[in-house]
């Protein structure tokens, strides 16, 4: 707090200091003891005193204009402007939650009208007013997101969400935006809540008609999957592998690993075969409708295709294998593809070997001891089944040397 107070001070002019505060995310990671990331301000300042200082004006259509500047040290700076200090307290109740609506001034002094101290001590999350919600629909993914990190939503909160029928404001409301808190929500302690609060609230189908299917579909033979239905099944997966790793990526992918399973017809329920093929290229489509990055759409992609057959590596052939450790590695997909294979099922075990599969398929043929000038010279057709085969050779030498 002090180092951020310190560093405003010496930006803005002393003369403006009784004119600005720090609010919003700023103030209450300071409050919690949590380093912030950004600076958001409140000032009562002109646009050409901020364009002076080096800020720059972004409008959007569905926030409030904000003037905005980068620092190598504390990231992003985000000013929101009022017309006076003495308007402070109605732009705090425009704000979205009590705990993102105290303010404190360059002295460390504290304004806090709407009690978000106390929510804030209490871990719970309170619109700042009845028109949080119909003034930012977004609000809404962003209080389930927050609640996926441990917050709570008051009963007065959660009833302001199921009073109104949310279709129409979602219709016009650009999908990346909803993308962009789903995102951060898996990377919170609990990110299932996220989405189970979807479902709970029957909200976000606009966006995520995926997961409103996935209660109704079977995940499996019963056998196979006693927990019943595919929502079920994606959740306790995107739970294991979230205790494994905090990487959004990977959680992602775990919890939509079974998307294919959505092709199958009914007729042929409970059993979902080809449902990885099918999922290959609904990964894609999937991804580009969310605007979500090539990293995303590829890595998803063949988590879908490959993660059935890495739940059966004991069975692979070398060649299989190998095959498999490549397409990861071409993927991005080397850490996430065991984690999510292995949480599959309940007490799902490390694939052993996947390192030396990876390592393998990974290695040069020079690594591999194969003669250039031998490789130069063979049919281009017969190459690539010629080096598989050198891999296999080096795959099983390494197994028998670690067996022995």
């Amino acid at each position: 707090m002090t180092a951020i107070i310190t560093f405003l001070k010496n930006l803005f002019p002393s003369s403006q200091h009784n004119r600005i505060v720090l609010v919003g995310g700023t103030v209450r990671d300071m409050l919690m003891g949590k380093e912030s990331q950004d600076i958001d301000l409140a000032a009562a300042l002109s646009a050409d005193e901020l364009h002076a200082l080096g800020f720059r004006l972004v409008e959007t259509s569905s926030a409030a204009a904000i003037h905005f500047k980068h620092h190598p040290e504390f990231g992003k700076i985000e000013v929101t402007r009022v017309d006076s200090m003495d308007d402070l307290e109605n732009d705090l109740l425009r704000r979205d939650f009590t705990i993102n609506a105290i303010a404190m001034n360059l002295n460390g002094k504290q304004f806090d009208p709407l009690h978000g101290e106390e929510d804030l001590r209490g871990n719970v999350l309170r619109a700042c007013s009845e028109q949080t919600f119909a003034g930012d629909p977004l609000r809404i993914f962003r209080a389930f997101r927050f609640e996926a990190d441990g917050w709570l939503m008051t009963q007065d909160t959660a009833e302001l969400i199921r009073m109104q029928d949310w279709s129409a404001p979602f219709s016009v409301m650009p999908i990346e935006r909803f993308s962009n808190e789903m995102l951060k929500a898996l990377a919170r302690k609990s990110p299932e809540r996220f989405f189970e609060r979807m479902i709970e609230f029957n909200v976000g189908a606009e966006f995520l008609p995926e997961i409103f299917r996935m209660p109704l579909i079977p995940a499996g033979p019963l056998i196979h999957h006693p927990e019943g239905d595919l929502f079920t099944h994606s959740i306790q997966v995107l739970q294991r592998v979230a205790a494994k790793t905090s990487d959004p990526l990977a959680r992602f992918c775990a919890l939509f690993h079974d998307l294919g399973k959505l092709a199958t017809d009914p007729a042929l329920y409970p059993k979902h075969h080809g449902h990885d093929n099918a999922g290959f290229s609904m990964a894609v489509d999937f991804c580009n409708r969310l605007t979500l990055s090539a990293t995303q759409r590829t890595a998803l992609a063949w988590i879908s295709s490959l993660h059935g057959k890495a739940n059966m590596w004991d069975e692979l052939r070398g060649s299989t294998k190998l095959t498999i450790a490549e397409r990861a590695i071409k993927a991005g997909i080397i850490e996430i593809l065991p984690l999510v294979a292995a949480a599959d099922k309940p007490g799902g075990l490390p694939i052993v070997g996947w390192d030396d599969a990876i390592r393998i398929a990974g290695m040069s043929t020079r690594e591999l001891g194969i003669d250039q000038d031998m490789l130069g010279a063979m049919p281009i057709r017969n190459r690539q089944a010629f080096i598989l085969q050198r891999r296999v050779e080096a795959l099983r030498k390494l197994s028998s040397q670690k067996k022995a």
